[in-house]
């Protein structure tokens, strides 16, 4: 399971107007449904209700009668009134069970975890993202990382899924599938790097990437 989660100030730093940054996202989003990536998380939290709300739909649009669905970071008034695919919860925010009172049966609830100790409010989420299992920069030095084996006690203490997030490569996807995790979320490894785009939008082809994810994935199952 790959989600794609935006940081449309890291795909383009330079972008001259927010309209500019959008079509930037946008373009980031079709490389996504292209290369049949599960999920785009839409956080982008300096965003006012109608700007994110505006964004939302132009994504929905986008990815209608795809494979790839569209969960928004924590803002479920957004998500439901946008009729988007689901909610992604931080770690700080309400429980899962109480986002489940007010969603339909088909609404997807992710919750972000970071500790074992947060496992218990992620309880009822159709996936867990935990992290930051290794130094990423969209994190800076906020926070210690919880490293692969934090990864792996987190997959033992929940039902859902887990993805992994953090300063996660396709070299290291291999360690946090033997770990357990059920997939892996990311910023910077769905751009460009920005050596190579350092002006201009780091929107770029995802096709290649995702299947080299997929593959240490499914080398890691089939060895098991």
């Amino acid at each position: 399971m790959l989600c794609l989660v935006t940081d449309r100030r890291r795909l383009w730093p330079g972008a001259a107007s927010l309209e500019s940054a959008r079509r930037c996202v946008l373009e980031q989003a079709q490389y996504a449904v292209d290369a049949r990536i599960d999920l785009i998380h839409l956080r982008e939290r300096d965003l006012s209700s109608a700007d994110l709300a505006a964004l939302a739909a132009d994504l929905l649009r986008l990815t209608r009668s795809t494979a790839t669905r569209v969960v928004i970071n924590d803002r479920l008034d957004v998500a439901l009134a946008c009729g988007a695919d689901g909610v992604h919860l931080r770690a700080d925010s309400f429980t899962v069970t109480a986002a489940r009172r007010l969603v339909p049966s088909s609404f997807l609830v992710g919750r972000s975890v970071h500790s074992v100790s947060e496992a218990p409010a992620a309880d009822g989420a159709d996936y867990i993202v935990a992290g930051t299992v290794f130094p990423t920069a969209s994190k800076g030095g906020a926070g210690a990382c919880i490293g692969v084996e934090g990864l792996r006690a987190i997959v033992r203490a929940v039902a859902a899924p887990v993805l992994a997030i953090g300063g996660i490569s396709i070299e290291r996807a291999g360690e946090v599938a033997a770990a357990g995790a059920a997939g892996i979320a990311g910023i910077g490894l769905f751009m460009a790097p920005e050596t190579v785009a350092p002006s201009s939008c780091r929107a770029v082809s995802l096709a290649d990437r995702a299947d080299a994810v997929r593959y240490q994935f499914d080398s890691r199952r089939g060895a098991s």
